[in-house]
């Protein structure tokens, strides 16, 4: 007979031995690489609780910086239990059930603009979710038959997101945003959520759904958004997703 092991609910870091509290962390100081800059790293490592700190690699970053990474015990305890974890409220749904949905309530394809507002040129978040090739061996929303998919790419201004969105009668509009420097990913989507409210008469808006690794999942509500996703997620969570907020469940039909 078998006995299931309770998980603890107060933890520290592991690193050589179970509980010994060792992290490793990295970071760059605006100081060029000399003795004087890897003192102030452990200087910085003491002040954040590592005690003894190690450091383990420095790097020259140019003649002004330097990159570090220090190996150290902390005494700092988690309490798993006061973690804040968004449960997907949704069942994962597979192509067959996502598509038999949408053909029998919406009777039509369901349209979908996806785009990398503002500067952002990183189109790989993007491009997981709507191309065909997909991401951890999910294809991406191309492949649903019931889907129609309009991808902008890289830096499309809001204004002409909005634009397409309402040319293509959007149903949904996908926004990934990568570049995250001064929480330039937050500025754009705060900008285009507002632009979206401006555009449309109140409730009739599309489904305003962003991702990137940067993005708190908890804040919809700030951002102006209707769904926020992070990283790893995948083109049938997303899939599953849309058919969950655009198609009331009592109504939908996987036969």
């Amino acid at each position: 007979m078998s006995v299931r092991s309770v998980a603890p609910k107060i933890v520290r870091p592991y690193g050589d031995t179970t509980g010994d509290g060792m992290v490793q962390m990295s970071f760059t100081l605006p100081l060029p690489h000399d003795k004087r800059a890897e003192g102030a790293a452990l200087q910085l490592a003491a002040k954040m609780g590592m005690e003894p700190a190690l450091l383990v690699h420095a790097k020259a970053m140019g003649p002004d910086f330097t990159f570090f990474v220090v190996y150290g015990s902390v005494n700092h305890l988690v309490d798993v239990s006061a973690v804040r974890v968004l449960e997907r409220e949704y069942p994962l749904l597979s192509a067959k059930e996502v598509n038999a949905a949408i053909k029998s309530r919406l009777r039509r394809r369901l349209v979908v603009v996806g785009a990398c507002i503002g500067t952002d040129a990183h189109t790989v978040g993007i491009d997981a979710i709507l191309n065909i090739k997909g991401f951890a061996g999910e294809k991406g929303l191309e492949y649903y038959r019931e889907i129609t998919v309009v991808n902008l790419g890289a830096q499309v201004l809001v204004p002409d997101l909005v634009e397409r969105a309402r040319a293509e009668r959007a149903d949904a509009v996908l926004v990934s945003q990568v570049v995250t420097q001064r929480d330039a990913h937050l500025h754009n989507t705060a900008e285009m959520s507002a632009a979206f409210r401006e555009a449309y008469p109140a409730g009739k808006g599309p489904l305003l759904v962003v991702g990137g690794p940067r993005f708190d999942e908890h804040a919809t509500k700030q951002l102006g958004v209707d769904r926020v996703f992070g990283k790893g997620t995948t083109p049938g969570e997303v899939a599953s997703y849309l058919v969950h907020a655009l198609i009331p469940p009592r109504e939908r039909k996987t036969a």
